[in-house]
């Protein structure tokens, strides 16, 4: 009787997770061998296959070289900032200031501003005649080209961080309500300082939110595609040239080797760290498991 309970519970589940199923086949998994496929021959039309020329080829392509260059720049630079800097906020926030509710809603306001009008603001402030430009002519300094020079990679940076620092930041202070207060008053009672405190338990604790928040900032920063597009056009000064502009502008170009063979590595690299990332959170995990 049992039996037949668990195999009708089992029939019925199935049934459910049947139409999510056939739409993760044919919306992700189907597209992605047809992505495969493309980058392992050498054209639509003759379909004959080369193997790894593709690849080969793609990996000595000057403007593919320097988007992976330039991408994995900003993605050093701003997600190690987007995960401290949040950090911080959380920490300033939980430690009892005024006005705590008013702040985390003025931290959390540019989630609710589209893009475009993002993109327009940006563009008021740093356009080569624009207010920030004006600022500077004003303390007796001469102005920057901001969008169309190397100084384009920090308007970015501000423009990531500015847009990504209040939602880490909730992530941060949802997770700090879980620590053990019990915890951290026998850490207080052994003689423990704030800072061992801070890194001994605090940080300890909050190290499987950490992860999670480089996981999204990871994925947040090889979206910052979308702003460059709109800031600069779909060739922007080589500074600011990302790997979605490459892929958007050979797929513009109907060069699905190109762009296929260009997808495949970025695969590669997500699923690579996103392993990492993955270990990371369950050697935590486990650590806090076992305690």
């Amino acid at each position: 009787m049992k039996k037949n309970k668990s195999k009708f519970k089992f029939q019925i589940t199935s049934l459910y997770m049947a139409p999510s199923a056939l739409g993760m086949l044919l919306f992700y998994v189907a597209p992605f061998v047809v992505v495969i496929y493309f980058s392992l021959i050498n054209n639509p039309i003759k379909k004959d296959f080369v193997g790894l020329e593709n690849y080969i080829k793609l990996a000595r392509n000057d403007a593919f070289i320097q988007a992976i260059k330039n991408t994995t720049l900003f993605s050093m630079t701003a997600v190690p900032l987007a995960v401290v800097l949040s950090l911080v906020l959380a920490f300033w926030l939980n430690s009892g200031i005024y006005f705590k509710s008013h702040l985390r809603s003025a931290f959390l306001t540019p989630l609710m501003v589209p893009i475009a009008s993002i993109v327009l603001i940006w563009q008021v402030l740093f356009d080569y005649s624009g207010v920030v430009n004006e600022l500077i002519e004003k303390c007796g300094a001469g102005k920057v080209d901001w969008l169309k020079t190397s100084a384009g990679m920090l308007v970015i940076l501000l423009l990531f961080l500015w847009k990504n620092l209040g939602y880490n930041m909730i992530l941060f202070l949802s997770a700090m309500s879980a620590i053990p207060e019990d915890i951290i008053e026998v850490a207080k009672l052994d003689g423990a300082g704030k800072w061992r405190i801070f890194f001994s338990v605090k940080i300890r604790y909050l190290m499987p939110t950490i992860v999670f928040t480089i996981f999204l900032s990871t994925i947040n920063s090889f979206k910052i595609f979308r702003e460059i597009y709109m800031l600069t056009g779909g060739y922007p000064v080589e500074g600011l040239y990302m790997l979605q502009h490459y892929m958007n502008n050979t797929f513009q170009s109907v060069d699905y080797q190109k762009l296929s063979t260009a997808a495949i590595y970025m695969s590669i690299v997500m699923i690579i760290i996103i392993g990492l990332l993955f270990a990371v959170e369950n050697y935590f995990g486990k650590d806090l498991e076992d305690e």
